[in-house]
């Protein structure tokens, strides 16, 4: 205790307050000696300016220069200057005469008397100032020409302040200055001996020396111990790392500072720094090395976030025991990753590349892999064991691609049983080759081949048969070249896992590929092969299934009466062959309901009952079991069967006439057309919103549009325009983008529509539909207004008869009139006005004949006591086609008739067309 204050004048804080009060001192003296020259300065200049303004000020004041001319003027300014000299705080104001002589002046013992000093450049007419020496007193002394009316100098004024006084002025701030340094001072030293008493505290009152020798102690033992040690701060940037914590991390020169994830660090190592979590003797891997790692956080001081203190220790180089744990862990390792990269698609040939390429070069410099040819098609291998003549090459991967193996594609025979490949096969299980030059069986196989391979380096050799489920589908060959070391059992039994891992992933590749390929069959099965002849547009299509499976996309175009067509294009949710199925239903129950010219809403609203009922009859909720309880539902319940229905569907439909331009459509769920005016401008018009089918409850809405000849219509399916990497609208713009090109034929707009959306690798079908509208040439269309008398009937026949005269359809007149007749006969007898009567002329007759009623006329056959009955029977006979369609205010009974003509029914005798009319439905 008694050493200590005697101590504490040789520690570091006892010098640096002794400096830091010697710098404050030499500070504050040198502040208080240039503010009193300051002081001073600024006194003699503020002298200077208010003499220079006094004189300037008095010499041009109004009446002077008249003043002077007088006989006396002292008597008059003597008062004045006194006045403004008390005004403007000089010392003395002195008007004088151009030979210096004093009017007025201060002292009145001075006037009259010369004043002392150089007054020429007044005289001159020059105004200045001087600090002026001599009698009667040292003074600051403005002296200021006073110039009369024509400019010429007739006096001077003298104004000045004493230099005495400026310096009083001076003086009188000098207690203020050296109070206010006094108390600097004592501030300077107080902070001083604050520092000094912190520093202090936390260098113990140690001196330089000591503190010196300590650091030294520091240095020497962190950089020399054989651990490293890493210091990291709460916000997680490298504080310290001494020379062995940079050698086991490869730290850069210039680490500390840095955060540790900037450090190039691996991703998990600077995990394991940044985590701050304490951690004990944990084995870790950074780059080629295994390091013991311990982390321990930093103690808290006065609330300060901590940070970690990590040692570091080398661990690589133990036992043989540490080698091949980390031989063992590289092995789990690259079978962890065969397990992320092997069968990442369900396509054989990729599932064999991905073998070949995981295992180059980590475990062999070559891989290739052979397979079955039912395999590489998806067919089910043969089961009958025994050893394999002959399988295709279908990948390879090495370290270089000068390899001497044979390439992908070529058949790879074994002929001899002793090669390792052919044992493999045989014996099931993986055969090691150590020595390839004493393969001998291997070398008899191809003698020449085997020969360049050795040349070449090959020189260990692994053969794995690839099974699953107890059938072989191929072989893996995991060749050594380039790595010195030959194979040995523990990679036999390693390869012989990877093949197993491998063999799975090809299996259910095969067998994807081969639903696929049944879907796809069925699929394409289900969709229209050919379209149907017709007049009202020209059409192109595509279709493209999914490559992760099948979809039920699905398009349709469907004639129906009156020379219009229907447009249909679906999406069936779901992928595989049940979807496929789904759409064959649909697609089926679409031509159905079109048969019946059901408004497009209206045949929506069937669809979508059918739908609900299908899910109810095959998902139990209708039709539940008998009374002993057993039925499909319990069957069902109890897991044996379960039968699914119908997911979910989306369809637009959409009819157009080319008589009138009019396209009427409804959606259910799906996503509206393009319409292409022949303008050019791609537009996408609005449709009521509808449900998709099967959600049902609410009714459909159907839209109508008005075309312009020429007009293009494109339908497609969300696959085309949506995908994970694009959403609706993107696809929907860059669509209407593509469609805008002019030009282009349908068959030409398909081809650039898929050149341009299409993915590589679709992951939905993809249906579309490009319709060129057409209308029908108003020459080619007849028309008549039929009264309601039967007579009418003789005269609008005739009159068709001319019109088919007209068109040069005289050979099928006869049959045109049997048909007109009985058709408008019995719409004047059954239905009510108005009667119509149209003929088109497309790829057929059509004859339409509507009227107000909704009564629909059925096909019986006659008794022969009945008077009537036959008509409709004729009606049938003699047209290829005819049927009822319902409008908004009625029905259209219409006929279709070959413009051939064709092979007409043997009469007898002509028939009496006048007599016809009498006949009944």
């Amino acid at each position: 205790m008694i050493a200590r204050p005697s101590r504490w004048g040789h520690s570091v804080a006892g010098q640096v307050f002794a400096l830091q009060a010697v710098i404050v001192l030499l500070l504050i003296a040198a502040a208080t000696v240039a503010l009193v020259i300051q002081a001073r300065y600024d006194s003699e200049r503020d002298a200077r300016h208010r003499s220079l303004a006094a004189a300037e000020a008095f010499a041009h004041s109004p009446g002077l220069a008249s003043e002077l001319g007088t006989e006396d003027p002292t008597i008059r300014l003597q008062p004045l200057a006194e006045a403004a000299r008390r005004g403007s705080g000089v010392d003395f104001i002195a008007v004088m005469t151009t030979e210096g002589v004093r009017y007025t002046d201060s002292r009145p013992e001075l006037i009259g008397r010369r004043a002392t000093g150089d007054l020429s450049r007044a005289v001159a007419g020059e105004a200045f100032i001087e600090t002026f020496r001599g009698a009667p007193s040292d003074a600051v002394r403005a002296v200021v020409p006073v110039r009369n009316a024509e400019g010429a100098v007739i006096g001077l004024v003298g104004t000045g302040i004493e230099v005495e006084n400026v310096s009083q002025v001076v003086e009188g701030q000098l207690p203020l200055l050296f109070a206010a340094a006094a108390g600097a001072l004592l501030l300077g030293t107080g902070g001083a001996a604050l520092v000094s008493r912190r520093l202090r505290r936390q260098t113990r009152g140690l001196g330089a020396a000591e503190m010196s020798r300590i650091n030294e102690h520091h240095e020497a033992v962190l950089h020399a111990v054989r651990e490293g040690v890493v210091i990291i701060g709460a916000d997680h940037r490298l504080v310290l790392a001494n020379d062995e914590a940079r050698r086991l991390l490869g730290l850069p020169s210039e680490a500390e500072g840095r955060h540790v994830v900037d450090l190039g660090l691996d991703p998990r190592t600077a995990e394991l720094l940044a985590s701050g979590r304490v951690v004990t003797d944990h084995v870790h891997l950074a780059g080629d090395r295994l390091l013991a790692v311990n982390v321990r956080p930093t103690k808290e001081y006065r609330g300060m976030p901590t940070g970690s203190v990590v040692t570091l220790r080398d661990s690589t180089e133990l036992a043989a025991l540490s080698g091949r744990a980390e031989v063992a862990r590289g092995r789990l390792q690259l079978l962890y990753d065969a397990g992320v990269r092997i069968g990442t698609t369900l396509d054989v040939v990729r599932t064999a590349e991905e073998l070949s390429e995981v295992a180059v070069p980590r475990f062999a410099d070559f891989v290739t892999v052979e397979l079955l040819e039912p395999v590489l098609h998806g067919d089910e291998p043969s089961l009958v064991t025994g050893i394999y003549t002959e399988m295709r090459r279908a990948a390879i991967s090495g370290i270089r691609t000068d390899s001497p193996l044979q390439p992908v594609g070529d058949i790879i025979r074994f002929v001899v049983p002793t090669a390792p490949m052919a044992a493999a096969l045989d014996a099931g299980h993986a055969v090691l080759a150590a020595d390839l030059n004493a393969a001998m069986g291997w070398r008899a196989q191809d003698a020449q081949g085997t020969r360049v391979a050795l040349d070449y380096g090959l020189h260990s050799l692994i053969s794995v048969p690839l099974r699953a489920r107890g059938v072989v589908l191929g072989m893996a060959n995991f060749w050594r070249a380039d790595t010195p070391e030959a194979f040995d059992e523990e990679d036999r039994s390693f390869a012989a896992e990877l093949g197993a891992r491998a063999a799975v992933s090809i299996d259910n590749a095969r067998r994807f590929t081969r639903e696929h390929a049944m879907a796809v069959t069925l699929q394409r099965s289900l969709l229209p092969r050919v379209l149907p002849a017709q007049n009202a547009v020209t059409v192109a299509y595509r279709y493209l299934p999914a490559k992760a499976g099948v979809g039920g996309d699905w398009f349709d175009v469907i004639p129906l009466p009156g020379g219009r067509v229907a447009l249909v294009v679906g999406d069936v949710v779901g992928h595989g062959v049940h979807a496929a199925a789904t759409m064959g239903r649909l697609r089926t129950a679409v031509h159905n309901f079109s048969t019946l010219d059901l408004p497009p809403d209206e045949l929506l609203g069937h669809l979508d009952e059918l739908i609900n009922r299908i899910d109810q009859n095959e998902t139990g909720i209708a039709g539940l079991g008998g009374a002993g309880g057993e039925g499909p539902d319990e069957e069902a319940s109890d897991g044996v069967a379960e039968s699914a229905g119908v997911t979910g569907a989306t369809c637009l439909y959409a009819v157009y006439d080319p008589v009138s331009g009019r396209c009427l459509m409804a959606s259910a769920g799906h996503p509206g057309p393009a319409l292409i005016p022949p303008d050019g401008d791609v537009e996408f018009p609005e449709l009521p919103a509808g449900l998709p089918l099967g959600v049902g409850g609410m009714p459909f809405e159907a839209a109508e549009f008005t075309l312009p000849e020429g007009s293009r219509l494109v339908l497609f399916t969300d696959g085309l325009v949506e995908d994970r990497n694009r959403d609706f609208d993107t696809g929907l713009h860059l669509l209407g983008e593509t469609l805008a090109r002019p030009g282009r034929s349908p068959e030409q707009a398909c081809a650039d529509v898929l050149a341009t959306m299409l993915y590589p690798v679709p992951s939905d079908d993809i249906a579309l539909l490009i319709a060129d509208t057409r209308r029908l040439e108003a020459e080619r269309i007849a028309e008549w207004e039929v009264p309601g008398d039967p007579s009418a009937v003789s005269r609008v026949r005739n009159a068709g008869a001319a019109q088919l005269a007209a068109w040069g359809l005289e050979h099928i007149s006869f049959t045109t009139e049997l048909i007109l007749s009985e058709l408008i006969t019995n719409a004047i007898r059954y239905g009510s006005a108005p009667v119509r009567v149209r003929l088109l002329r497309d790829r057929s007759l059509i004859c339409e004949v509507s009227d107000g009623s909704s009564t629909s006329p059925h096909l019986r056959y006659a008794a022969t006591t009945d008077e009537g009955g036959r008509g409709l029977f004729l009606v049938a006979q003699y047209a290829d086609r005819w049927g009822t369609r319902y409008t908004e205010r009625g029905k259209v009974i219409w006929a279709e008739l070959p413009l051939t003509g064709g092979p007409e029914p043997q009469e007898a005798e002509p028939l009496d067309l006048d007599a016809l009319e009498d006949l009944a439905w």
